[in-house]
Order: structure tokens, then sequence, then C-alpha cells
């Protein structure tokens, strides 16, 4: 039975997620499987990827075929190095000592990496929100002067318009005590 390690889709239209299984290759895409090794959300930022780490080298070991996307999530997570430190054991190239502290070497390697790259982003996304702050602030300034400006014009016209109507009523006031 060739066995394979692929992607079974879940989730609804535009939000699809991932269930990383094994399955014969001759089943459907979101049919039977064997076993259920993982998942993969690619909707995240960055994907997040949560994957039995023993399991999936296990199976790698049985001789299952990865696919393509898959074998990118494995060698992401460090299951296609392990297989190739430990075929290095088997070979006698070196201990399995020493495979471990390739292994954790190139680990530690990797989770500075993502660290790196994660924090890169929030700071990114952080000086966004802040030009977007600033330019928010910059139209509201451009409104409230506006804004000002047009109630001191409305005043000025009030006044005025007081200042024509008073003479008016100050002569009609002043003519009619002096025609009693």
């Amino acid at each position: 039975m060739p066995a394979k390690i692929r992607l079974q889709r879940h989730g609804r239209k535009g939000y699809a997620y991932y269930h990383i299984v094994i399955a014969d290759s001759r089943a459907p895409r979101d049919g039977r499987f064997i076993e259920r090794i993982g998942s993969y959300n690619p909707n995240t930022d960055p994907a997040t990827v949560d994957l039995k780490f023993d399991r999936a080298l296990y199976w790698l070991q049985t001789g299952a075929q990865p696919t393509d996307t898959t074998r990118n999530i494995l060698s992401a997570e460090g299951v296609l190095m392990k297989k190739h430190l430990l075929e290095g054991v088997k070979k006698g190239a070196f201990d399995a000592e020493e495979a471990e502290k390739r292994f954790a070497a190139w680990k530690t390697a990797k989770e500075s990496k993502v660290a790196k790259t994660k924090e890169q982003l929030a700071a990114e996304k952080q000086t966004a929100v802040k030009a977007r702050l600033a330019a928010e602030a910059e139209v509201n300034k451009a409104k409230a002067a506006e804004l000002a400006k047009k109630k001191a014009e409305a005043e000025a016209a009030v006044a005025a318009e007081a200042a024509a109507n008073a003479p008016v009523e100050e002569v009609a006031a002043a003519e009619a005590p002096a025609a009693e």
C-alpha cells in the first residue's frame, strides 16, 4: 500500500485549514486516512503548524511519501532534517549524540530566525498603525480648521446683519418718541 503524507482540506469557502494525514494514495483527498498527524492553518501570520513530530518521523522512515506542500511543512518543522541525521547515524557517519547536537543547533537557529521575523512583522504593523494615526490626526486638524473658519464666517455674517439691522431699529426708536 503506497502511503502518502498529505493535506486534507477543512473549513469554509475562503478560509481553509488543513489536517496533515497519512493516507493511501488511492483514497480521495478528503476521504479515508490511516492517521492524522497534525494540522496546518495558512490563515494566520505566520502560518500555524501543529505536528506530531515523532509520528511524522516514523511514517517517513517507513516509506510514506510527502506531497510537495507537506514536504515543505515537514522541512520547516525539522522532520526531514532529523530523518537525514538518523540516516547518517545508520550509515555510521557519526553517532546518535552528534546527530542530536546537530539537530539542536539547527532547531535553535531556526527558532531565532522565526522569532526575528515575528518581531519584524510586529514592528512593521506598529509603524503602520502610527502612520495611520498621524494621517488621521492631520485630517482631523484640517477639518477642525475648516469648521472654525466656517463658524467665524457665520458669526461675522450674523454680526454684520445685526449691525445692519441695528441702525434701522435705532432710527425707528429715535423717531418714535419724537412723534409723540
